[in-house]
């Protein structure tokens, strides 16, 4: 305890890491506020007794564990920041299958900036089609009596402009915590959506057990020790490696020596993130949109996280998309030709084409048990809530993209803080050793 808080003086002592701190809760306070406001024609009462009697919905409860409950509110942040990452998603996709794309990446500064304002001209075209289907969504499945009558000729119109706008506001926010704050403020403000449904969750499902005796509270404390082990797995699964030795030739310049060291070379477990469980819920989330949005029929099975159908389906599309998204992003072919460009090659593998193949087959080995326990990830809110009986928003804690872009988040937060610590001369986080963030071993989102 001690130690933890004279770490809290060190990190307070730097004016830099001080100021970081402070201007990244400031815009985090001024997005949950702006989450509270509800759309200009909307009964927020009327719209709260409606979500209370609605069903789960796929892909949309998804949105809105991303948005902290925004989008249920209908608040003029319904959309997050989802339709930048969709648009970033998008222009990564395009860089790896279109060379000319690839091309004007690897420009360097001038490249990244057109990307990036590609991306962002992509987000406003996203985000208005988005803001069309939430009015078409807030209109049907009796959600249409939350809408205020006097206000129905200009609905359609301030919600699409309102939608567009706060969502570019979110993004402005999320570039600034990038260069002022604490980095990763795309991220940091989607953890903080899926931070904000954590306490009142928690108190769901505490005066649900509550109310059974002693043995519900029991049930509770398993229940918190069980996510307490799942969090630490989750963080093995983030941080997983393999580690591949790499030697380095000598190079003997004038009197100089360059060269000869020995290092690895890191391929990550779980190389494409929460992208494969992301690709995996928007296709299960096809039959209920074919559905009209009604959870009838055979669309019932890809709506329920507790059905067996469904949890098969889900792990099978998430195993096949962690090799497929992978396959995108990984390419054997050029480390093996950068190695060889700094004199670098495996021990016992010929540079070149022998040493991609050996590069690939190992990252095939390892990519098949990521791709299983990402699939186990993914399942494991249903398999507790059908096992326990807990709350469903408290299960979503229990596995699911939320938890691995939590853990991921706080993992490069920390290291970034850890970072600051340790170029100032101080002892980091941690007394075992330096805390890895995705940044290092593992994707971002």
């Amino acid at each position: 305890m001690k130690k933890f808080v004279q770490t809290l003086k060190n990190i307070w002592s730097i004016d830099e890491l001080r100021n970081k701190i402070v201007f990244t809760l400031l815009l985090i306070f001024i997005y949950r506020i702006g989450s509270q406001i509800v759309l200009p024609g909307i009964d927020p009462n009327e719209l709260a007794k409606i979500n209370a009697n609605s069903k789960s919905n796929g892909m949309l409860d998804l949105l809105n564990a991303f948005v902290g409950g925004s989008f249920n509110r209908a608040s003029i942040f319904a959309l997050g920041i989802m339709p930048y990452i969709s648009a970033s998603i998008f222009m990564q996709l395009m860089t790896i299958l279109v060379p000319q794309m690839a091309k004007i990446q690897k420009e360097g500064e001038s490249g990244r900036k057109k990307i990036n304002q590609w991306t962002r001209y992509l987000t406003v075209i996203v985000t208005a089609f988005q803001a069309a289907a939430t009015i078409t969504y807030l209109k049907s499945l009796g959600n249409g009596a939350a809408i205020i009558h006097a206000y129905a000729p200009y609905f359609w119109l301030s919600t699409v402009v309102l939608l567009t706008v706060g969502t570019l506001f979110v993004m402005w926010l999320g570039e600034k915590i990038t260069d002022k704050g604490l980095g990763n403020g795309t991220s940091i403000i989607i953890m903080v959506g899926i931070l904000a449904r954590l306490p009142q969750s928690f108190l769901h499902e505490w005066a649900a057990r509550s109310t059974r005796g002693a043995g519900g509270i029991l049930i509770m404390l398993i229940e918190i020790v069980f996510l307490i082990a799942i969090i630490l797995g989750i963080i093995m699964l983030v941080q997983g490696t393999r580690k591949v030795p790499v030697n380095y030739a000598k190079q003997i310049v004038g009197n100089r020596q360059f060269g000869g060291a020995r290092n690895f070379l890191p391929l990550k477990v779980n190389a494409s993130g929460v992208m494969p469980i992301i690709f995996a819920q928007a296709i299960l989330f096809l039959p209920t949109v074919f559905t009209g949005f009604k959870n009838e029929g055979w669309a019932r099975y890809f709506t329920d996280h507790t059905n067996t159908v469904y949890m098969f389906v889900y792990s099978f599309c998430v195993i096949a998309f962690t090799f497929l998204y992978t396959a995108l992003i990984f390419n054997p072919k050029q480390m093996a030709d950068e190695l060889k460009r700094n004199n670098g090659f495996i021990p016992g593998v010929k540079p070149g084409q022998p040493t991609a193949d050996y590069i690939g087959t190992i990252m095939d080995r390892i990519t098949l048990p990521g791709a299983v326990l990402l699939a186990l990830v993914g399942i494991l809110p249903g398999i507790f809530q059908k096992l326990f009986g807990m709350q469903q928003d408290f299960s979503t804690f229990f596995g699911g993209t939320s938890l691995l872009i939590m853990v991921g988040v706080i993992l490069d937060t920390l290291q970034q803080i850890e970072t600051q610590l340790l170029m100032r001369q101080y002892d980091g986080l941690m007394s075992s050793g330096r805390i890895q963030g995705r940044q290092t071993v593992a994707s971002g989102i």
